[in-house]
């Protein structure tokens, strides 16, 4: 590596190959997308879009991969089928699984490695979500009965040591969500954390947790109504990119993302990137014919406002 070109190690495309969000912003912030060979793990409070975003990722996974193989693990019995093919994924595409414990997410991913794992297939497994599962000793308890080993996070924790060699190894994106909880008793620091020990902080990838900032409202005839909702996106843990980069991004109900309107809004916050494509009413845009153009002119501001902070030299 030679020593003026330090400074894009970060930026510079690596040998990695990546599953798109469907916010231009959000491959931004993750430094390229989801990647292949890792664990992804999306943290987020209710309605926050965690399954929206394994939605989209199924949608961009079968236009980028069409011979990949796609799995959904949906441990929380609250999946709407109907409503996610709306959305844009491929149904008839993907293998549902509803096992309900730890054991059998261990089976059925090691099974998929041993099968896919050699041939270099571009796989995607989500796990949705990891909260949701149980495991054999819980489901044995009865319900009155004590509970004092953290069986379940010991597990989860063996489950990632004995796997995780082999997922980099492959093209299989693991991409487990996670409910959050209240951090009881925290006066300082993290007030929410997400259950299931912490495994998942060490063994993945990248951990990008997503929160509600507002409601996105419109009045028609006289009365109010949310249509949609602001979601602030934070990497906490990126071993791909640069880590603590975030953005925000609308997310419109029965449509999903809207990375137009994000793009729009993040280039309205930096100065002066409307002036090399020469717009100076941001109103008067015309939509389907600026789409790519907006989309690719916000990777390049993106770089560009990166570049300050990287490093410009090597220490050794």
């Amino acid at each position: 590596m030679e020593t003026d070109t330090i400074g894009n190690y970060f930026t510079r495309p690596k040998n990695i190959e990546f599953i798109k969000s469907g916010c231009t912003l959000l491959d931004c912030v993750l430094g390229g997308g989801y990647p292949l060979g890792r664990v992804v793990n999306i943290v987020g409070d209710r309605s926050s879009g965690k399954t929206l975003l394994a939605i989209e990722a199924f949608a961009n996974f079968a236009n980028q991969y069409p011979d990949g193989k796609m799995f959904y693990h949906e441990a929380e019995a609250a999946f709407d089928i109907d409503y996610a093919e709306a959305l844009g994924m491929p149904i008839d595409k993907v293998t549902f699984i509803e096992d309900d414990t730890v054991e059998n997410f261990f089976t059925n991913l090691e099974n998929i490695i041993k099968e896919f794992g050699d041939s270099k297939t571009h796989v995607l497994y989500v796990l949705d979500s990891l909260d949701a599962l149980t495991d054999e000793a819980e489901k044995e308890r009865k319900i009155n009965d004590g509970s004092y080993a953290m069986t379940k996070q010991k597990k989860m924790s063996e489950i990632f040591r004995r796997l995780i060699g082999d997922i980099k190894h492959t093209n299989i994106c693991l991409f487990i969500i996670s409910q959050v909880r209240d951090n009881i008793g925290v006066a300082f620091g993290e007030k929410f954390k997400r259950s299931g020990g912490k495994a998942l902080d060490f063994y993945a990838s990248q951990v990008l947790w997503l929160s509600e900032t507002q409601k996105i409202k419109k009045t028609v005839k006289g009365i109010e109504r949310p249509y949609g909702v602001n979601i602030k996106a934070k990497c906490k843990k990126n071993k791909i990119s640069l880590p603590y980069r975030e953005c925000e991004f609308p997310i419109l109900f029965g449509y999903g993302i809207d990375d137009y309107t994000a793009n729009i809004n993040f280039l309205s916050k930096v100065k002066g990137s409307f002036d090399e494509l020469g717009i100076t009413d941001v109103k008067k845009i015309d939509k389907t014919a600026m789409q790519d153009i907006i989309r690719d002119h916000v990777i390049k501001v993106w770089a560009e406002t990166e570049e300050p902070f990287l490093p410009k030299e090597r220490k050794y």
